[in-house]
């Protein structure tokens, strides 16, 4: 007998064409997983052409509850584009189109567009798109949209529900809506621009959104400081947001990320103090704007830090910042895979953070390198394991769960920019209250009655630990580092 989803699936091809439906393995192992690294085979992958498509996809899918689930360029680290249901992917990735308003500074994107494309073509007018996650060459604005991203410049600039100004696109039952206006102020009903911003697609589909753009800053400069330990880095950061210098990135490296980073490189960040561990600071703006910013960074820094280095031209600022861009390939030294967590700590617990992070390096008997957001509280903390070893594997999970409960006990939250997904599922109710999480529920409900988008995610405890690891190069893997000599 056929099931509901094949039924569903042949009624799907005479409504959009078998061009716009992939059921080949290799096109559904594809859109399986994303980089959380573990798989769920959908039963087919939808590309649709048009909203009609889109439409049409999910009116069938409430009709026979069939499980759907959105992707675009599958760089969620928490298995929120991993479709854990089975069910259709609906693939926006070819979604591209984008205009700009120069006279508006505003623009007109769709999900698929990434994040590096968008600014790109902001700069061509002389705007600019301040959100920067560290995927931006591949992760898409409704992938951004929808784990509310954040990224270096967040200090100053904020994450990416700053810049939504309008959404439209589809409700789980397939009904058109449009949330919010291309205006600088709408006040009209309930919020529901923001429900959708940070619901990981479980509460509808993105087909447009309109994002707010900034004059691009005409230059930068860039500080990366030294100090004796971890706790004296992080220790810094309070007088440097006294200090009153607008600075639109600072981030944190602690000292096990700065060996590493050094050890790839071949050489010190500071040849006199090879262990410290790192502040690089920047701040930017018109040329009058960073020269104030800058005399105040100097100040602080020859007050706080035991040494710093400055940038004079943009060859100079990037050779500063190669020491950040090298943390995350080279603190592979450390084993061959990893367990990564963003949480975020009030400024007031940061020197608790540094302790807790030590007491796990001690319990786990694993290295434990971070580095991250310092102006916004939002660390990127690493359980380095052998994949070969199962019991390192344990000791990675068990040092999650201790991070994330020590985390909360600080005020913390346990996650920033990447979101919940399937990976920090467990641990939602520990983050909210059951009221809280009730009427989270409650909203979800509202908007999809049948459950059938994105089910299993945030809500349901899931256990990434017993989906075995599919070992795939994903676009923005590292090369494997040369150990050091």
């Amino acid at each position: 007998m056929a099931q509901p989803s094949d039924k569903a699936l042949a009624a799907l091809v005479k409504k959009i064409g078998a061009r716009r439906i992939d059921v080949s393995q290799k096109g559904r192992f594809a859109a399986s997983y994303d980089s959380a690294r573990f798989s769920v085979m959908p039963q087919a992958v939808i590309r649709p052409k048009t909203n009609g498509d889109i439409r049409q996809t999910l009116l069938l899918a409430n009709r026979h509850k069939v499980p759907v689930t959105v992707r675009g360029g599958g760089s969620a680290m928490t298995g929120a584009s991993v479709p854990l249901k089975g069910g259709w992917v609906l693939d926006l990735s070819h979604w591209k189109k984008a205009r700009i308003s120069a006279k508006e500074s505003l623009a007109y994107v769709q999900p698929g567009v990434t994040v590096e494309q968008l600014d790109n073509a902001a700069a061509k007018q002389g705007l600019f798109y301040p959100p920067d996650p560290s995927s931006k060459k591949y992760a898409t604005i409704g992938g951004s949209i929808s784990t509310n991203a954040g990224g270096l410049r967040g200090a100053k600039y904020g994450v990416t529900r700053d810049y939504v100004v309008a959404l439209e696109g589809f409700l789980p039952t397939g009904e058109f809506v449009r949330w919010g206006l291309p205006l600088r102020k709408f006040s009209s009903g309930y919020n529901m621009r923001d429900l959708w911003v940070g619901a990981e697609g479980t509460l509808g589909v993105i087909t447009q959104a309109v994002m707010k753009l900034l004059s691009r800053p005409a230059m930068r400069k860039t500080f990366l400081c030294a100090f004796k330990n971890n706790a004296a880095a992080l220790k810094a950061v309070g007088p440097l947001r006294e200090s009153g210098a607008d600075f639109s990135i600072l981030e944190y490296i602690d000292e096990l990320s700065v060996k590493c980073a050094a050890d790839f490189m071949g050489r010190p960040a500071f040849q006199k103090y090879p262990r410290s561990a790192l502040l690089l600071v920047e701040v930017d703006g018109s040329p009058a704007q960073v020269a104030a910013a800058a005399k105040r960074v100097q100040a602080w820094a020859n007050t706080h830090a035991r040494a710093f280095a400055t940038s004079k031209s943009e060859t100079q600022a990037e050779a500063l910042w190669q020491v950040r861009r090298q943390c995350s390939p080279a603190m592979f030294y450390l084993g061959d895979s990893k367990l990564s967590e963003d949480v975020v700590l009030p400024m007031a617990a940061y020197e608790k953070f540094v302790k807790l992070i030590g007491e796990l390096e001690k319990t786990t008997r694993l290295p434990v390198p971070v580095f991250g957001h310092a102006g916004d509280g939002n660390f990127h903390v690493h359980f380095m394991y052998n994949r070969a070893s199962k019991d390192e594997r344990a000791r990675a999970e068990k040092g999650v769960k201790k991070l994330l409960r020590g985390v909360i006990d600080l005020g913390g939250a346990i996650s920033g920019e990447h979101g919940i997904g399937v990976s920090k599922s467990p641990y939602f109710a520990w983050q909210h209250s059951p009221a809280q999480v009730r009427a989270q529920h409650a909203v979800k409900r509202a908007l999809d009655p049948q459950n059938i988008l994105n089910p299993g995610k945030i809500f349901e405890a899931t256990n990434v630990a017993d989906f075995e690891p599919v070992r795939v190069k994903m676009p923005w893997d590292h090369k494997p580092p040369v150990p050091p000599r």
